[in-house]
Parts: structure tokens; sequence; C-alpha cells
């Protein structure tokens, strides 16, 4: 790692400036704006003397009303559910048509590849996006025990030739490509495809419009990803997201004054910002002990873990090295970056439309309802289980990572008929008061006390809250 630990100690003192603590006062201004501009003055984040930042009340909640919805800051849909579900790459809102939804699955599941891997394309040029990758052994089997369709029915499906009983009550916006032509990100919008372009994916990008360093060295990046921790693919957009903010803040700081040709370090820490409120450990030292590693190998474990976000670092700087921002590519602040994510990012969940259109099919009247199925039992019969797939990743969200455990909670994250994104929404267990802390669990809160404290251990901290002591006199 020699030449990543150089690296570090070039720029040693930007990477200390980068992990260093926001004042408070602009801490607090940051997070103002954020409530501000998602229109959930209900809450403000304030810190107290023991758990740091936390999410408290400043006006009443009733049981299951709205507290936050958030937006992503940085997020990735799981390479192996890209073959079931064709999303938007930045809102994450299911695009197409439930004909498309439907034909891609089983297009996909007919090859032996659903559920499990990215498959190789269809006739869509959507579906071209679609690449192999993982082994032969995890995706092998899968499709020897459904109902086969013929090939012609699967691609009328795909190809708009076939429209399905009713499935224009449940309408989804076209799949538009990528701006930049890697045809491997999709969007429901041209503003989705313009804020997703510069926000990261200029950068990340693998089509000829790319801005990225080489193209090659971004496929070699996100194919290792694929195969080892896409945790990896969600690091590099905060980088890309960090780069592409500071050359806006750069330009549009040129133009206010007088020409500047080396980096500016403020604007760096500027740019950063974003990223810089998540509480951070290096991912190797805050990883959990996997079940099937002895306590006695930790150290070998831990020192694998890091030798493997090296190597995703040395890929990616290939890729897309600024050398004005080469504070970014240390380790340290990788390290940091991912294991941000592996202490305070969200499942991203979004409800399949697909679900909802069996279901409607199935609650038609009597008369209606076997005229229907006429059609689409057969579908059905061939998706099998997996006709409810949702769409998965995971993200960062900025204010929901400021809200605290509690085994107790008074809070969940849950998505309700309305919310078709990926934004998190956390909504009240029960009635909250003004002044009280907003609190989700991190875990399954019914698990046993010594359980619980094992798990929330992976996070740096022991629980305190009211059950916890309860169960703790007991023990």
């Amino acid at each position: 790692m020699d030449s990543v630990c150089k690296n570090d100690e070039n720029s040693s003192a930007d990477v200390a400036a980068l992990l260093a603590p926001l004042p408070a006062l602009q801490l607090q201004e940051y997070f103002q704006k954020l409530i501000n501009s998602r229109g959930c003055n209900g809450i403000e984040v304030k810190h107290n003397g023991t758990t740091g930042k936390g999410v408290y009340a400043n006006s009443e909640f009733q049981e299951d009303e709205l507290i936050l919805k958030d937006q992503i800051l940085v997020g990735i849909q799981h390479s192996s559910n890209k073959v079931d579900c064709l999303v938007c790459s930045f809102c994450f809102r299911f695009v197409g048509s439930i004909e498309k939804q439907i034909g891609r699955k089983l297009f996909f599941k007919n090859l032996g590849l659903s559920g499990c891997c990215v498959g190789d394309s269809s006739e869509s040029e959507e579906d071209k996006s679609v690449k192999y990758i993982g082994n032969e052994e995890q995706c092998g089997g899968s499709s020897s025990s459904h109902h086969t369709l013929p090939e012609g029915v699967v691609s009328s499906l795909m190809n708009g030739e076939m429209a399905l009983p009713h499935a224009d009550k449940f309408p989804l916006p076209s799949p538009l490509s990528c701006p930049g032509g890697c045809q491997e990100a999709f969007y429901c919008s041209e503003s989705c495809a313009e804020a997703d372009w510069e926000s990261s994916h200029s950068l990340l990008c693998t089509g000829e419009r790319s801005a990225s360093i080489s193209r090659e060295a971004l496929g070699e990046f996100i194919k290792h990803a694929n195969e080892t921790n896409d945790i990896f693919i969600l690091a590099a957009k905060a980088i890309a997201f960090t780069i592409l903010r500071y050359r806006k803040l750069k330009a549009e700081h040129v133009n206010k004054k007088a020409k500047q040709s080396g980096p500016n370090h403020s604007l760096l820490l500027e740019a950063w910002k974003p990223v810089s409120i998540g509480y951070k450990r290096r991912w190797w030292d805050c990883i959990a002990l996997p079940e099937d590693v002895d306590i006695s190998d930790e150290g070998a474990f831990r020192m694998q873990i890091k030798n493997l976000a090296f190597t995703s670092l040395e890929l990616l700087k290939t890729a897309i090295f600024d050398k004005e921002c080469e504070a970014l590519f240390s380790l340290e602040i990788y390290g940091n970056i991912i294991g941000m994510f592996e202490l305070n990012n969200l499942d991203l969940v979004v409800a399949s439309p697909v679900e909802d259109y069996f279901l409607y099919i199935d609650d038609l009247p009597d008369a209606d309802k076997e005229k229907a199925e006429e059609i689409t039992r057969p579908f059905l019969d061939a998706l099998g289980d997996e006709f409810s797939d949702f769409c998965q990743g995971t993200a960062f969200f900025p204010l929901q990572s400021c809200m605290n455990h509690s085994c107790c909670p008074n809070a969940k994250a849950f998505k309700r008929e309305e919310d078709r994104d990926g934004q998190a929404v956390i909504l009240a267990l029960r009635s909250i008061s003004k002044n009280e802390e907003v609190t989700i669990s991190y875990i399954d809160e019914e698990l046993p006390y010594k359980e619980r404290q094992a798990l929330l251990a992976d996070y740096g901290f022991s629980c305190k809250c009211s059950k916890c002591l309860d169960d703790s006199s007991s023990v």
C-alpha cells in the first residue's frame, strides 16, 4: 500500500481538515437549510451531551403522522436487483410499463439470471444496460421451477406489442437513456437525468460523453465493486459528488474574483460539507466481524478488508483522479466514507407496481377477474413468488442519519402507499411531544437484551434506552 500511504502523507493536512468536525454554528445552519428544503419544519437537529447529533421534535406529532421525507444524498440500486426492477437511476422510481417490467423479469428468468446476478440484454435499449457479472454457480438452476412462456410472448411484452388488461391503470414514466450514452443508467424524467449527471454520473458514466479519465479503468472499478461489495460504488458517488461540487464552486469563485490556477482548499471543504456531516469511522475498523470468522482471526480479517478497499481505491483513482481534490483519494478518506455508509446508511426500498397490478386483478369482480386472468394467469404462474420483487438498494440520507437508536423507538422508516421513489419516509409510531427526541431502531428491537447489545456494539455504542435499562436489571 506504499503508493496510497505516500498519497496520504502528501495530503495529510487536507485529510485532517476534511475529517475534522464542522464548527457547531456551521453544522446548525447546514441542517436548518436542509430541514427548510425538505419542508419538514416540525423537527430540528441539535447536539446533546451524550450521543452527539440527534433529531428533536419542535412540534407535536400524532401516531402515524409523517415526520420527515428525506432525499437521498447518494444511493445505489443493488446490481443483483437490476435484472428484476427497471428504475430511475436518480430517484429510483419504477419506469417503463407494467408489461415491460413483467417482460424483463421473465426474459432474465428464462436465462436463469433472475434474482441473483445481472444478465445480458434483450432487444430494447434499456435492457442493453444489463451486463452479466458474477459466477455461473450462483446463477444456475433458477429457471427450472417455473412455467416458461414462449420467447415471442415475452418479447412482445418488452417491446410494447402486447397490452395486458387494466395495465393502463398503473402508468409508469417512459425510461430516458443516460445523456452520456452509457446505456447503464435510465431516468424517469429529464430533471432526474440532469440532476444525476451534474451530481455524480458525469464522472462515473462509461459512455462516450463521460468526464472520467479512463472509461476502461472505470469499467474495471465497477466490475470489481460488483464482484466484491457495491458499497464501493456508493463511495465513488460521494467522491464524484464532491469533485463536481468543488469544480462548480471554483468556477463561481473565478467569475467573482481574479482567476486562480491552483486548488482552493476552503472550496474543497465547502464541497465536502454534505458528506462531512455523517458520523465516520474507518470501514475496516467498524465493519462487523462475520459469524464464520473466529475472533483470533479478527486482525487478519480487518487487514483483508483494508486491502480490498485499497484495490478499489486504486481502480477509482485511475478512472477519475483530480489533482486539486487529491485528499479525497487518500485511503484514510476512502475508508471513512465507506465506514460512514456502513454505520449510517438505510436500505433503499421501493414497492413494485407489478405487485399492485396483480393484486388489482385479484380484487376485480368475479366476471371481470375471470376474463382478465385468462390472459394474466400464465404470466403470474411464470413469475412465481418473484412477481412482487421490489427495488432494493442502499442510500445515505443526511437528516435520517442523524436519528439516534432506541430499542423502544417513537418513529420508524416506513413507506406509505403514495411513496413511490427512494426517499426515506419517517412516521411516528406513537404520539411525540414537543422537544422530545425522535428515535428509530437500528436493529430488531424484539431480540433479547444481550443480542441487541451485541448488534449495537457494531455501531460503536452500548444502548441505555429505558427498555435496555429495564432488561439489564433482570439479566
